[in-house]
């Protein structure tokens, strides 16, 4: 009787092993795919919005105001190349959700983080957007928007360049905030250049602006609100991720 209770208890203990390596093994809260969380079912990653535009370090990033809810994203192909892709971010809560893309062009000669009059590169870094106008009739700018004849481009240029500034949005470097994108005060000096625009593009390079189609201006128009504290973070990639 002894040696058959024994049997019996032996037996018991196997079973219960068996029973824990099956419950461990079959999705108990101490396999990793059962805890909930950012994984979905099997395991699968939810997709999330990011905390943080893609593309912009911590340096970059530190320089992008707090209170900035709309981001304009210029994203150069290359220091010294006149191609680039412009993308605007929102902020909801916390996370930052792509609205549109659009292909782009910036200075014929590329980037710099020390732009000057005349060297045809596009100033890298983060601007305040807080002034618009043209040539043509405001489409519905949420910006404070200047119509005026003074913003026709020079006859005497190519004539694929006359309409580039039927539209424009001031990129506040060395310029008056609350003024239009066309008054010539420079504050940090002559030198320093400044003029430097999102306006309609011409199929190549640019003096120092950036330039895309009039349907990306016309949407930037009606979507960048000052409420927001719009900005523009520009550069090459390497100059973006520092």
């Amino acid at each position: 009787m002894r040696k058959s209770g024994a049997i019996r208890t032996a037996a018991a203990t196997v079973a219960c092993a068996t029973l824990a390596i099956c419950l461990t093994g079959c999705g108990s809260s101490a396999h990793p795919r059962a805890r909930g969380g950012a994984n979905g079912p099997g395991g699968t990653p939810r997709a999330t919005a990011p905390t943080r535009v893609p593309g912009i370090g911590d340096g970059m990033w530190r320089r992008v105001p707090a209170g900035t809810r709309q981001v304009v994203a210029v994203y150069g192909a290359g220091p010294d190349s006149p191609d680039s892709t412009v993308k605007l971010f929102t902020k909801t809560g916390s996370r930052w959700k792509q609205l549109r893309s659009w292909a782009a062009h910036n200075g014929r000669n590329g980037w710099t983080t020390d732009h000057h009059e005349g060297d045809q590169r596009t100033p890298v870094g983060v601007f305040t957007l807080s002034d618009a106008g043209g040539v043509l009739a405001d489409p519905g700018s949420r910006l404070p928007y200047t119509r005026s004849a003074s913003f026709q481009a020079p006859h005497y240029w190519n004539k694929n360049s006359w309409h580039d500034f039927d539209y424009v949005i001031a990129i506040d470097y060395n310029r008056v905030r609350g003024t239009a994108p066309n008054d010539p005060t420079r504050p940090e000096g002559q030198r320093k250049g400044g003029s430097i625009w999102l306006h309609m593009d011409h199929g190549g390079g640019t003096s120092a602006c950036v330039s895309q189609s009039e349907d990306a201006m016309r949407y930037l128009l009606r979507t960048l609100d000052p409420r927001l504290h719009p900005v523009v973070v520009m550069g090459d990639s390497r100059h973006l991720a520092a």
